[in-house]
């Protein structure tokens, strides 16, 4: 009877233990389910956001026709949906960087790719950057002459190098092998780039130096064309492009902001993501897409305050020109201290805008 007992409490506590088991890998289970739901609607709740910018320069509304501006608009809006469409359907922040600076590099009406200004030779040197937020991985190309859209060169140095920016010749040679879209130098000539260098060119004064030699000092035109985007993908990473045809009648060989790390182009998850245009020599001076990074981080800006400290500096050096950012939250910013800068952006809130001139509160 004892034995009986004995037995029959025993298969008792075997059932209990059991029981409790998959009492508690079903709550296990519940958990896993309630963590990937919660996760899954974390995600879907994150912020998706693009900004461009098409240059900033001397742009006012008197030298602007109805056409001219509907062109600029438009065009602006090409980038800006090309851009977005990418976020939208679950593609990555980098991706979503070359969608937009493709539309504008392939369109004459800005200084980068297609539309890229004249050096002092009459000849085109383009630049471009890309920077990951996530990884701070970077890659540049600087000085080319035969790449149709150098951000997606900087794109394939970043990708499938150890390095950081490839340069002129080696540059192409490079990217050539990958099947980068090659072109014709004469690809990137266009009426309207060919008459600002001679513009500029006829407003260099000419003067002898102490030692008897001509020295030639060129007066800008102020026409900043220069692309670059900021965007915010799913996965809360940010990322900035920039690129350019430089400045017109530049010293060939001359190399701007643009695909300088730091300078004319940032990125990184804990801050914001930052892309510049105007007078490069003076956002490499400030390293001024770092610098409103830093501001972020060191001194808890926000990407508003940061990018008015950054053009502050900038002017009280005798630069100008602008830039756009993002933060890591989705919140958009722009500052410039010209007349007019060519930007827009998108956000997933719905809230949309494309503007041109001056700065609206």
């Amino acid at each position: 009877m004892l034995k009986f007992i004995s037995r029959l409490t025993l298969i008792t506590g075997v059932f209990f233990l059991l029981g409790l088991m998959a009492s508690c890998a079903d709550k296990k289970d519940s958990e896993q389910i309630d963590s990937a739901q919660n996760q899954t609607e974390s995600i879907a709740e994150r912020p998706l956001a693009l900004v461009i910018h098409g240059g900033a320069g001397t742009i006012k509304r008197e030298n602007m026709t109805e056409e001219m501006e509907a062109a600029y608009r438009a065009k602006l809006q090409e980038a800006l949906d090309a851009g977005y469409a990418v976020l939208e359907t679950g593609g990555n922040s980098v991706e979503a960087v070359r969608s937009a600076i493709n539309i504008m590099e392939d369109s004459p009406l800005f200084n980068a790719g297609k539309g890229a200004v004249f050096n002092s030779l009459g000849k085109h040197e383009l630049d471009a950057s890309i920077m990951e937020g996530q990884t701070l991985n970077a890659g540049a190309v600087a000085g080319v002459t035969k790449i149709k859209n150098p951000i997606d060169a900087a794109i394939l140095v970043k990708d499938s190098t150890r390095h950081v920016m490839l340069s002129g010749t080696g540059a192409e040679e490079f990217v050539s092998q990958y099947g980068i879209t090659m072109v014709e130098t004469s690809y990137f000539d266009t009426e309207k780039r060919l008459e600002q260098l001679h513009r500029a060119q006829g407003k260099e004064k000419v003067v002898l130096d102490h030692s008897g030699v001509l020295d030639t000092t060129p007066i800008d035109d102020h026409k900043y064309g220069t692309v670059g985007c900021v965007a915010l993908d799913k996965d809360g990473n940010l990322a900035a492009g920039t690129s350019t045809g430089g400045m017109t009648n530049k010293k060939f060989g001359r190399i701007g902001d643009s695909p300088i790390i730091g300078a004319g182009n940032y990125a990184n998850n804990l801050t914001c993501g930052v892309s510049c245009t105007g007078t490069g020599e003076f956002f490499i001076r400030t390293l001024a897409a770092h610098e409103a990074s830093n501001l972020m981080l060191y001194q808890e800006k926000t990407v508003d305050q940061a990018l008015e400290e950054v053009i502050r500096q900038i002017q009280e050096l005798g630069g100008d020109g602008g830039m756009i950012a993002m933060d890591k939250d989705g919140n958009v910013a722009w500052d410039f201290n010209t007349a007019g800068m060519y930007r827009a952006y998108r956000k997933s809130t719905g809230e949309m805008k494309i503007e041109i001139y001056e700065k609206t509160k």
